[in-house]
């Protein structure tokens, strides 16, 4: 899959992208993600993406020209043929799932388009196939949602994981929450791993896992059931 992000502030990514599964999915070449920055297609030399917005009001507006132009660039820079999705991330959006990530790990190419400051010239919005939101809360820019959104769509993409039953005993991955785990040592401090862990019998042990993941779904997510 390749992703392109479109954002003032591709250092941000860095740490994000550079570490753990992200980075291991990268060195395997199971994931390419390209980072733009949007000041390098502003008109001036002063690099300025961003107005006082028509009308009055605070905050500065991020201009329609560096975006398209960066966004065509973009486009241009992959096969043609990938299948794609355009996403803005805006608290407008739609709230974020595991069922979307599932969606979005279907296409060859997702390509973000970060916002900051006051936001976006209205005119940016078509551009995009769909607003994603992670959240009923305001956030400094889309560069937090979009790493939030590459990571979760990044596990749903074949052989990202080390094993592909990872992916599915993860909360929300059926709709519901995830079962308690347990390691060594059996005893700390007085607590005890259940006994049908150390049972050896796995048509059992499946049998709690599920019984534990919907109680822990009534207990805590009751929306979800």
């Amino acid at each position: 899959m390749l992703i392109d992000i479109i954002t003032l502030f591709p250092e941000m990514f860095g740490g994000v992208f550079g570490e753990s599964i992200i980075k291991r999915a990268v060195e395997k070449k199971i994931l390419e993600i390209r980072l733009t920055q949007l000041r390098d297609f502003a008109f001036d030399k002063h690099r300025q993406v961003d107005d006082s917005p028509f009308g009055g009001g605070s905050g500065m507006v991020l201009k329609p020209e560096p975006m398209y132009r960066a966004f065509r660039e973009v486009l241009q820079s992959a096969d043609e043929n990938f299948s794609r999705r355009v996403i803005i991330t805006d608290p407008s959006g739609e709230v974020f799932t595991q069922k979307k990530a599932k969606e979005l790990a279907k296409f060859d190419r997702l390509i973000f388009i970060c916002g900051h400051y006051e936001g976006f010239d209205a005119r940016i919005y078509d551009l995009a196939d769909e607003l994603i939101s992670i959240g009923d809360y305001v956030l400094t820019g889309g560069e937090l949602p979009a790493m939030v959104i590459v990571d979760a769509v990044a596990r749903m993409l074949p052989n990202v994981l080390g094993s592909a039953e990872s992916a599915e005993t993860d909360s929300f991955f059926n709709g519901i929450l995830s079962f308690p785990q347990y390691t060594r040592p059996r005893d700390f401090e007085g607590k005890l791993v259940p006994e049908i862990l150390l049972s050896g019998n796995h048509a059992e042990i499946k049998k709690w896992r599920e019984e534990q993941a919907l109680k822990i779904t009534k207990l805590r997510r009751p929306d979800l059931i």
